[in-house]
C-alpha cells in the first residue's frame, strides 16, 4: 500500500447570465455549486459501484472546486488515498458528475450548456510514480 494522489478536470460551457446567475447564487432549485461539491465527493466515494472493473479503495480526501468565468465554469477535484491501487476513476467520477448536477440544476435556464475536457491532470503514488499533463490551452 502507498500514498497515492490523482487530480481531475473538466470544463462547464454555459451562457454568460447563467454563470452570473450561479455566482450570484441565484438558481431556482438552490446553491449549485454546494450541491455540486456534495454529488462529486459521494461520486468519488463510490466510483466502484458504477465502474465494473474499478476496485474499491479506502478514499481518504476528496477536494471539488469550481472557478467560475464569464461563460463557463471549471471544474477541479482531487482524491487521496492510502491503499493498493490509485485514484483516477474516483476523481473522474467526482468532476463528472458534480458537472452533471452544475447542469441538472441549471438546465431550466440554459439547454446549450456541454461539458467537455474531462481529464486526469496529475497523479502521484503507485509503481508508476507521478505523472502531470502538459497545459497546451490558450486560456
Amino acid at each position: 500500500m502507498s500514498a497515492r494522489r490523482a487530480l481531475a478536470k473538466c470544463r462547464i460551457n454555459m451562457d454568460a447570465s447563467t454563470t452570473a446567475s450561479v455566482a450570484a447564487n441565484a438558481m431556482n432549485k438552490g446553491d449549485v455549486l454546494a450541491t455540486a461539491r456534495v454529488a462529486g465527493i459521494q461520486a468519488a466515494k463510490h466510483a466502484s459501484m458504477m465502474l465494473p472493473m474499478s476496485h474499491p479503495v479506502l478514499v481518504g480526501n476528496v477536494h471539488v472546486n469550481f472557478t467560475i468565468a464569464d461563460t463557463y465554469i471549471d471544474v477541479e477535484a482531487s482524491v487521496d488515498t492510502v491503499d493498493r491501487t490509485g485514484v483516477e476513476m474516483e476523481a473522474l467520477m467526482a468532476v463528472t458528475v458534480a458537472a452533471l448536477t452544475v447542469y441538472d440544476m441549471c438546465k431550466s435556464s440554459d439547454r446549450t450548456m456541454t461539458i467537455e475536457d474531462v481529464a486526469i491532470w496529475e497523479k502521484s503514488g503507485g509503481r508508476s510514480g507521478t505523472w502531470r499533463r502538459e497545459d497546451t490551452s490558450p486560456d
